[in-house]
């Protein structure tokens, strides 16, 4: 029987924003929001507590009403520690006559599964006195990072680009992922030649397309930026048949592919995978699956000699990453401009020198939230 103590008891829901104003970040063809994200805290009678996160790339408000007409009555009660139960409560939600009722969107089910997923494990994890990579399997202390940079601004020249460069090369970033696709290919492959001269050759650079060319420009993109030796093309081809032209991408470039971010449930990368075309996977347990759905994914690639490097929320990924043998690197964002939340929403952030990240030893996500970030960037819902 269980302990009614250690049930949820309390939910606490906050987005986090940017309140200040910042020049536009372009990728291919949209301004990606410097912070949008859903922060998600529960607690239990007997104290244990902990947090998750949700990202969203689009208006935040859908995954906010949920929290206004009832969706925390159906949180609050349920045991933490069977995250399986609760993630496939909410999920299943989408499927449902209430949803449809309460105008519960698909896409805010499935973010808000994700963060009160989150939240379970590091509850998990705090209860145990384990840091969850360990709790996951604990394969590596520390991991690869890269750094993702060279965004579109308007006015941006090469001076800004290559004083950019310096800068991150300063701070130590052995790896640099950097935008293209918003421009021709000849025109990105001169930024492209800009950024490869300034980082030398002996650091690796990845290329993000965000989904921006079609199928026979990306042929053409991979065959003339092969030169430049990416580590990997992230995301080369359109939306529509993403799935099908990386397969026939993949048989005509040995530059690595990469994809899975834009990915709206772990059944869509798992059909990426099945399409036998991507060499790293890019899954984003904030924006679907949780740390439940990860692991399952990072255990799929295993055994399909696929690498993982996740999507955005490096603190949050690295647990993933540091876990399993199919860890392969996490993404930052150094610029606090371009990632405030990063730079100053925990007090304890792992830290990060010559491109590694280095694992917290405090048990569950082993990050404590500034109250002072949460003040500045996050606004209650309930």
């Amino acid at each position: 029987m269980t302990n009614s103590s250690n049930l949820i008891d309390s939910l606490e829901v906050y987005t986090l924003s940017n309140p200040n104003e910042v020049k536009p970040h372009w990728v291919s063809h949209f301004i990606v929001p410097t912070a949008n994200e859903l922060l998600i805290k529960i607690k239990t009678k007997d104290g244990n507590s902990g947090f998750g996160m949700a990202t969203s790339y689009t208006d935040i408000t859908p995954l906010i009403k949920p929290f206004k007409n009832g969706l925390q009555d159906l949180i609050i009660g349920e045991d933490p520690f069977c995250p399986e139960k609760i993630y496939n409560k909410i999920f299943k939600l989408t499927d449902t006559k209430i949803s449809s009722e309460k105008g519960w969107s698909r896409e805010a089910l499935i973010r808000i599964s994700s963060a009160v997923d989150i939240a379970c494990w590091d509850l998990i994890g705090k209860a145990a006195n384990i840091p969850l990579y360990k709790l996951f399997g604990g394969f590596r202390n520390k991991v690869p990072v890269y750094v993702t940079c060279a965004y579109y601004r308007d006015g941006k020249d090469e001076k800004e680009l290559r004083d950019e460069l310096k800068k991150l090369i300063e701070i130590g970033h052995q790896s640099f992922k950097v935008k293209v696709g918003g421009l021709s290919i000849k025109e990105d492959a001169k930024r492209l030649e800009i950024i490869r001269d300034e980082i030398g050759s002996q650091k690796d650079l990845m290329i993000d397309v965000n989904r921006a060319w079609d199928l026979k420009t990306a042929i053409q993109g991979a065959k003339e930026l092969k030169s430049l030796n990416p580590r990997w093309l992230e995301e080369p081809v359109r939306w529509s048949d993403d799935r099908r032209e990386l397969k026939l991408l993949s048989q005509q470039t040995d530059i690595p592919l990469s994809g899975g971010e834009s990915e709206i449930t772990i059944y869509g990368c798992r059909s990426i995978l099945e399409e036998q075309a991507i060499q790293i996977l890019q899954f984003d347990c904030t924006m679907f699956g949780g740390f439940s759905g990860g692991k399952k994914l990072s255990a799929l690639c295993e055994l399909n000699h696929v690498d993982i490097a996740p999507h955005h929320d490096c603190f949050i990924h690295a647990h993933i990453v540091a876990a399993s043998p199919s860890g392969l690197i996490v993404e930052s964002f150094t610029d606090p401009e371009r990632d405030p939340l990063q730079a100053e929403l925990f007090e304890n952030p792992p830290k990060i020198e010559n491109g590694i990240l280095y694992m917290n030893k405090e048990p569950g996500l082993g990050l404590k939230l500034s109250s002072d970030a949460v003040n500045k960037f996050g606004k209650k819902i309930n």
